[in-house]
């Protein structure tokens, strides 16, 4: 339960500022220009799929400038400092990423989800074994100046990975 309660009071203080009531208003609009809302599920789907697909770049585009990556004790900020401590070192170790929603919300300018997360983790050179990781997830996006929705906020909090027999 402890896990849970960061992620609720962010979702709670989200859609309280988001001036939708709780609501949550998805038109079509996808990443693209648009003066209404935005689905989040379709934002976070982009990122699933670039990560699942290896394609940081792709990962790196959809983050915002001033981006903010926390997990546990480690913070990065800005888009170069996640793209490069982040996505960059760790897109090849991890694959089939699910998310599971326990809550979202949208307005015309931000967007979160929150939830679970799963991950199959890859062997590398030091570790020979694969392993299964799961956790808590919170993404925030923000609607850019030029209508361009990027992902702001990035908050992981997961459990030790179990290694697969």
């Amino acid at each position: 339960m402890k896990f849970y309660l960061p992620l609720f009071c962010a979702a709670a203080f989200l859609t309280s500022c988001s001036g939708n009531s709780g609501t949550n208003a998805t038109p079509a609009a996808t990443g693209t220009s648009s003066t209404a809302s935005v689905s989040v599920a379709d934002l976070n789907q982009q990122f699933i799929a670039a990560w699942n697909g290896k394609d940081a770049s792709k990962a790196a585009s959809l983050l915002a400038d001033d981006a903010e990556f926390l997990q546990g004790e480690t913070h990065f900020s800005g888009k170069s400092e996640v793209t490069n401590k982040w996505i960059t070192p760790t897109i090849n170790t991890i694959s089939s990423l699910k998310t599971s929603v326990v809550s979202s919300g949208t307005d015309v300018n931000t967007a979160y989800e929150a939830g679970t997360f799963s991950v199959d983790v890859l062997p590398t050179a030091t570790e020979t074994t694969p392993g299964t990781g799961e956790g808590n997830y919170l993404f925030l996006w923000k609607k850019g100046t030029d209508g361009s929705w990027k992902l702001s906020y990035a908050q992981l909090e997961d459990l030790p990975v179990q290694m697969k027999k």
